[in-house]
């Protein structure tokens, strides 16, 4: 089984950055997707990024057109810990952000597709 663990969430003003970390744990994947989910109060979860790989080179990013171009999605295969650097922070990115793991480098941005998932980290932008 995969343990998945977020941390690097915390309070920041608008327009500031963080870099959310999630390390993952157990079974290993030679080819696989990681992603991030956000879940806002009282709204359901949905996707924010995804990196796949295959046989430990990228095969695809994906971004919601939310983030493009604010933050990126990255992968430390040697620590086995996917990141996401978040810039130009907003308030309406406040949310708890899950990272998910599945073994599939296609699926992706969809949550159903997900086996595995962490506790979240809490992100909160004030104005």
């Amino acid at each position: 089984q995969v343990q998945l663990v977020e941390s690097g969430g915390g309070l920041v003003q608008a327009g500031g950055s963080l870099r959310l970390s999630c390390a993952a744990s157990g079974r290993t994947f030679s080819s696989g997707a990681m992603g991030w989910f956000l879940q806002a109060p009282g709204k359901e979860r949905e996707f924010v990024a995804a990196i796949s790989w295959t046989r430990g080179n990228i095969y695809a990013t994906d971004y919601a057109d939310s983030v493009k171009g604010r933050f990126t999605i990255s992968r430390d295969n040697a620590k086995n810990t996917m990141y996401l650097q978040m810039n130009s922070l907003k308030p309406e990115d406040t949310a708890v952000y899950f990272c998910a793991a599945n073994s599939n480098p296609t699926a992706r941005t969809s949550r159903a597709f997900y086996d595995y998932w962490g506790q979240g980290t809490q992100v909160t932008v004030s104005s």
